[in-house]
């Protein structure tokens, strides 16, 4: 596992404008080798092709991988650094996604505000109908939003609705990202929640997994990344890892899981 340094993490970095302007480029982009940025952010450019989706998952955690404490807590588990992290990687893909559990605990807003940047498309994956109407991701703002289910969605003007068949207790990932990418949308972040980005792990349908860890230990509470079990390490997911120390304490684990 390789460590570095991260040496330009202000709100407005001079190399963001080229990093937004890479990831609407017409081809993939070329990483200049000693800019951290560009390193950390570098491989979702690679979905300017054409040939297939690129996914990204992410997660905040404490040490002890807690998401939140036993009564529901997680803000702020993660420090500044961490969420302008999480804003710069919503500026840079065509569609964020979440579950309908977090969208109904949490009613995030999903959009880009801590960084310039395009509000990417919001989706929800949302099986069985739970999503109410009045859910902040549904705002009509001018950005896409869509909401994936097996039957009815809420009936909110300018809302687009996915239908998907049914896979065990929930939505296939693969048929999420096809579905996602016959909209158009190819970079796609699954920010969250636990079980979501979790699904698509054990699905193997990430290409990439970013974990920031905060430098507190909580004790209790739900766990961020949890799946079947295996009966042997050699089945153990091993992504190759380089870690990025933050300003505030936290470690981004950047974790690269595409094949080669």
């Amino acid at each position: 596992m390789k460590s570095d340094g991260i040496v330009d993490w202000e709100r407005e970095a001079p190399q963001w404008p080229a990093l937004l302007g890479a990831a609407r480029g017409p081809g993939p982009a070329v990483a200049p080798a000693d800019d951290v940025l560009w390193r950390v952010y570098g491989p979702l450019l690679r979905s300017n092709v054409t040939q297939a989706s690129f996914v990204i998952g992410q997660m905040g955690q404490s040490l002890d991988g807690r998401i939140a404490t036993a009564g529901g807590q997680s803000h702020y588990i993660n420090g500044p650094a961490a969420i302008l992290h999480l804003h710069r990687l919503r500026a840079l893909v065509d569609a964020v996604v979440i579950g309908v559990g977090t969208a109904i605990a949490d009613d995030p807003q999903l959009t880009v505000r801590h960084v310039t940047g395009p509000q990417p498309a919001r989706v929800v994956i949302d099986p069985k109908g739970r999503l109410p109407a009045s859910a902040r991701v549904l705002e009509p703002d001018g950005a896409r939003r869509i909401v994936i289910g097996t039957g009815a969605a809420p009936a909110v003007a300018g809302v687009e609705h996915m239908r998907l068949s049914p896979a065990g207790d929930g939505l296939a990932p693969a048929d999420i990202i096809g579905a996602l990418r016959s909209a158009g949308l190819n970079r796609i972040l699954i920010e969250g929640g636990g079980q979501t980005v979790s699904r698509f792990l054990e699905a193997g349908a990430l290409d990439r997994l970013h974990v920031m860890v905060s430098s507190m230990v909580i004790g209790s509470g739900p766990v961020g990344l949890s799946f079947g079990g295996i009966k042997d390490l050699k089945d153990a997911v091993r992504p190759r890892v380089v870690t990025y120390a933050l300003p505030g304490g936290d470690t981004l684990f950047d974790c690269a899981l595409e094949k080669e």
